[in-house]
């Protein structure tokens, strides 16, 4: 599954720096914590959904050989048990190393099957366990924690088989010591897609480990209480990133399926998430099945898409106009247009945002036509940065761009440092055709220009007719609702 760290800044080198790295450092590496964390370890795990999506198989047997393609980056992970950075390597960016511990490779083992890839499975989760069963500052992050606790538990049933005592005991330790350290710090997530990681972590936790129900209703608490904050009443998650989307409502889809399997009551937040997710996320599919490009996006898979849709057991149409979070979507006959008229995510979510206002892509049946360049995942070198500038300008996606400059100022690393104080747009479904008239000034501070884009498509699809309109706001008046 692809995806991207989503805080402002990200992961630099797999290390987050500053006092508060100093401040966690001196409060959880010490033997007194170390302490605390020691508990009464459970001997079993209560039955849990087991991991329910498609893995790579391809890429299961790469790892059989030490190498893990994640993110669209193949790495050799280091088998030295002398080498105190294998988990971290040096080539790869902190993305990648999240989700290297996230541990959501496990389903491309899974995949491969048979006890080559179980055995090999076992291995790598002993080998973390042996570097990291204390707190480390990187490794044991909330949102990166909660990931690796759910797929722990939502694997144990495939590398567990056959597994010695010894190691089962090794596993329930280190589980349990990640779980009560996740239940002190996850509340101090942002509100992110990590929220979401770090309290689906504790629901799976506190379901397979009964004894621990309080971790169950923290996880339950942080989702009814700040999930609304970030998936919009139209359901698009507030990122406006189709891949984090489709992320965000797997994870959720997990979370209902362990919820309902440890018999506890799923929290409305959720069921009302999940139904108006699916429905966005068949909106901002292309006819060959995969995702738009819009704001950091992967394509991802066709039948992961449709694999999400079906656990989902959603039947909500593809929403034709997203009026909060500004996605149009057109079908007429074999054409399908997706434009996006929304504005940029709030700052928190805005760390895969692109500079495409008014982008626009275009499929004929299952053929691209139209697209956007789409995501560099990687930004943490001085080339990686530049790549990412590339990829996120304006220029890069099927809109206007002005002198060569951007709509909207991004941050070397991501984020919307200054986005348009106007985006409107204003919708006509008629039988001969579709009419979308849009708007946003985000050339307005440096040109004076509002750009406009008029776009017409036919009722059966054959033609698509558009116009650009840059123009001075004096002397001109968009006939658009107030943005």
């Amino acid at each position: 599954m692809s995806g991207t760290r989503e805080s402002s800044g990200g992961h630099n080198g797999g290390r987050p720096g500053g006092l508060w790295r100093t401040v966690r450092s001196f409060a959880y590496g010490t033997p007194l914590y170390r302490y605390m964390l020691a508990g009464r370890v459970p001997d079993r795990i209560a039955a849990v959904p087991s991991d329910s999506w498609p893995g790579n198989s391809d890429h299961g047997r790469m790892i059989l050989e030490g190498r893990f393609s994640l993110l669209g980056h193949v790495v050799l992970l280091s088998d030295d048990p002398r080498d105190p950075d294998a988990w971290v390597p040096e080539n790869a960016t902190g993305d990648w190393q999240a989700a290297l511990n996230g541990f959501g490779w496990l389903r491309d083992l899974r995949h491969v099957g048979g006890d080559m890839a179980r055995r090999r499975a076992r291995e790598l989760v002993a080998d973390w366990t042996d570097r990291y069963n204390d707190w480390d500052s990187f490794a044991w992050e909330a949102d990166i924690l909660g990931e690796r606790i759910a797929n722990w538990i939502g694997h144990h049933d495939f590398f567990c088989a056959s597994a010695d005592d010894e190691f089962r005991d090794r596993f329930l330790d280190s589980l349990f010591r990640q779980a009560r350290h996740l239940g002190r710090v996850a509340a101090t997530v942002g509100d992110g897609a990590g929220m979401v990681q770090a309290a689906k972590g504790l629901i799976y936790a506190g379901t397979a480990l009964p004894e621990e129900k309080g971790w169950l209703t923290l996880g339950r608490r942080l989702l009814s209480e700040r999930l609304p904050a970030q998936i919009m009443p139209d359901g698009c998650h507030a990122s406006r990133s189709p891949s984090r989307h489709l992320a965000v409502l797997r994870d959720l889809i997990d979370i209902r399926a362990c919820l309902r399997a440890g018999g506890s009551p799923v929290p409305d937040a959720i069921e009302a998430a999940i139904e108006r997710m699916a429905a966005m996320l068949r909106a901002l599919r292309h006819g060959d099945g995969g995702l738009a490009l819009f704001n950091g996006s992967f394509e991802e898979g066709a039948y992961a898409v449709e694999h999400a849709l079906t656990q989902a057991d959603a039947l909500g149409r593809p929403l034709k106009s997203a009026r909060e979070s500004g996605f149009q979507r057109v079908m007429a006959g074999r054409t399908l247009v997706v434009m996006d008229t929304g504005r940029p995510p709030p700052a928190g979510l805005d760390r895969n945002a692109h500079a495409g206002p008014l982008a626009i892509e275009m499929s004929l049946g299952r053929d691209r036509v139209i697209v956007n360049c789409g995501h560099w995942a990687a930004r943490d070198s001085e080339e990686d940065a530049a790549w990412f500038a590339a990829l996120s300008a304006t220029a890069a996606h099927s809109t206007l761009t002005v002198a060569s400059t951007n709509a909207f100022t991004l941050g070397p690393r991501g984020g919307v440092e200054r986005g348009p104080t106007r985006v409107a747009v204003d919708r006509k479904d008629t039988l001969r055709g579709v009419l979308i008239d849009a708007l946003h000034d985000g050339y307005r501070e440096r040109y004076g220009l509002t750009h406009r884009r008029r776009m017409f498509i036919e009722g059966d699809g054959g033609a698509l007719r558009g116009e650009e309109s840059p123009f001075r706001a004096a002397a001109h008046r968009a006939r658009l609702p107030p943005g």
